[in-house]
């Protein structure tokens, strides 16, 4: 049996990972079939990032969180939640940093430059990074994460790959996206 020191779970990023890695059994085979398939899905990131916000503009609870100045944002920004709409400068602001994100996934090494990339995106949700105002509760993020795992499992079952690579690339997806979770759930602990 593997010890596992749990408090160093808790302060050391790198330790953290490579524990999930290793449980969830994220291998380069896993890595390998990410990268793989970012020919096919880099085309369709557009379409995957429009229907993530039309999703979040369908409630009010996740599109309160885009009026607030975004970190990095320099231009207007929106009178209220009433007023804001997709094509706002803000906002499109706001989808260029998710096409960038779902094309890093698909794109750049898993080392420790990515590790604390994959981190920053949960934290850049909290007022512990980014901007202060900005503090989506977790089961906003969660219904997020639900919802772009779905369509990443849409789209690959869309790409009419032969069925075994299929299946490597959605259980690599899949595991992806646990440990992005992982990394996003961590900074709304108490």
């Amino acid at each position: 049996m593997k010890h596992i020191d749990e408090e160093k779970l808790e302060t050391d990023l790198p330790y953290r990972f490579q524990y999930l890695t290793e449980f969830i059994g994220v291998n380069e085979d896993d890595l390998q079939a990410i990268h793989s398939a970012a020919g096919a899905i880099a085309p369709l990131v557009p379409a995957l990032v429009d229907a993530v916000y039309d999703q979040l503009f369908r409630y009010d609870c996740t599109k309160r969180h885009f009026v607030p100045r975004q970190h990095g944002y320099e231009g207007e920004i929106p009178e209220s939640i009433e007023t804001l709409t997709v094509d706002h400068e803000m906002i499109q602001f706001r989808k260029q940093h998710l096409g960038r994100y779902l094309e890093t996934l698909v794109t750049k090494p898993y080392d420790e430059k990515m590790v604390q990339y994959l981190d920053m995106v949960g934290k850049i949700h909290t007022p512990k990074a980014g901007s202060k105002e900005l503090n989506v509760p977790l089961v906003q993020m969660n219904a997020l994460m639900g919802f772009v795992s779905n369509a990443l499992v849409s789209t690959i079952l869309g790409l009419n790959l032969d069925r075994e690579t299929e299946v490597k690339t959605l259980i690599a997806f899949n595991k992806l996206l646990w440990l992005q979770n992982d990394l996003i759930t961590r900074h709304y602990q108490a």
